[in-house]
Order: structure tokens, then sequence, then C-alpha cells
């Protein structure tokens, strides 16, 4: 594996995990919880999303091979909808208000709670990130050791993730909610070119487009 690879799986996992993107969502989350509270909180829920995302990472190859799928098919259809994923990043309403409103229409003030629902899962632990870490750890394209340099870097941006949350205060007065989400919308816009790549990998794969004659 290259660095340009690695560079490539590095930013496909920072912009579905979208940390910036999260930060307001940590803020509305911690609002009625103790200062005491607030690292344990953020750590609580990059943990959980952690946790999550390696679940998908090691059982998430076993379920495809399970159901004979093939390589080319998987990276159509997750293509398809990491490019959905994106064009809600970059004309819906922004994370922090789709995630923040859910969260208020189930809220049962439980201090410790949020940092499950919505911070760890669905705005850490997106569904954009559990299927992007299954593409990138496929077991017929990528060997062990790639699949845990992939894991390595997941690591990473959840410990740069854990890292804003706690400087978030800081953060948020220095770019604001519109600043968030502009970031979020620009990293929408990287996201829709990489699953347009992948959507041509498993044209390319399946035998059906040779894109190293296309370009």
């Amino acid at each position: 594996m290259d660095w340009a690879h690695l560079v490539r799986e590095f930013v496909t996992l920072l912009v579905v995990i979208d940390p910036i993107g999260t930060i307001p969502v940590y803020l509305y989350a911690v609002a009625g919880v103790p200062a005491r509270l607030h690292r344990r909180f953020a750590l609580r829920a990059v943990a959980i999303a952690a946790v999550v995302l390696l679940l998908f990472l090691v059982g998430g190859q076993v379920v495809l091979e399970t159901l004979g799928l093939r390589l080319g098919s998987f990276q159509i259809a997750g293509g398809i909808v990491l490019f959905l994923f994106a064009m809600t990043m970059v004309f819906g309403e922004s994370k922090a208000q789709t995630e923040i409103a859910e969260a208020q229409r189930v809220d049962d003030g439980a201090h410790l709670s949020g940092a499950v629902f919505p911070l760890a899962m669905p705005s850490i632990a997106s569904p954009g990130a559990m299927l992007a870490i299954v593409i990138l750890t496929d077991n017929r394209s990528n060997t062990l050791a790639e699949q845990a340099l992939t894991a390595g870097l997941l690591v990473g941006v959840l410990a740069l993730t854990l890292v804003l949350l706690l400087a978030a205060s800081l953060i948020h007065r220095l770019i604001g909610d519109t600043g968030a989400s502009v970031i979020s919308r620009v990293m929408g816009i990287i996201l829709a070119t990489i699953a347009v790549d992948s959507v041509l990998g498993g044209f390319d794969a399946l035998g059906i487009l040779d894109v190293s004659t296309a370009f």
C-alpha cells in the first residue's frame, strides 16, 4: 500500500466521520451535563463509536462472503449510497441540525445518554462511516496488513475526533455553527468524488468498463 492510497483512505474516513461537523452535536449533547463530566462524556462517545466501527471492520466482510457478493457489485452499491450520503451533506440540513433535532424528540434527560445517541451514533459512527470501513477493508482486495493499516487510520481519525471534542468550546467560538456547516458541505463534495470513483472501480472490477483506458 503506497502513501497515496493511505492518504486517500485517511481522507475518506475523515470525511465520513466528519469531526468538525460533530462539534455542534457534542455541544448540544453536553448542554445539560455537569462540566466535570464533559471529558468522560467525550471519551465514552468516541469509545462506543470505535467499537461499532471496528465491529463493522471485522464482521462486515464475513456478511459479504456469506451472501456471496462480488466485490465489484458491493463497490457500485456502496458508491451509490455514499454519493447519496454526500448529497445530504451538501444540499440537506447541516449534520448538527439534523442530529440535534432527532435527539430532541427522544431526549430522556440522563447525563451520559447523549454520549450514545446522537453523539456516538449516528454522528461519529455514521451509516456512511460503517459502509466506508467495510469497502476499505474488503478481504478480496486487501491483505491483512493493509486492513490493519486501515484500522490504524480509523483509530487515528477517532483520536483526532476526541481531541476536537475536548476543545469543542474553543473551536465553536472561532468558527460557529455556520463555519462547521460550511466545512461539512465541502467534505460532502469530497465524499461525492470518492463515491463516484468507487462506482467506476466497481465497473472496472466487473469488466464492464476499463477505467485505466478511460483516463
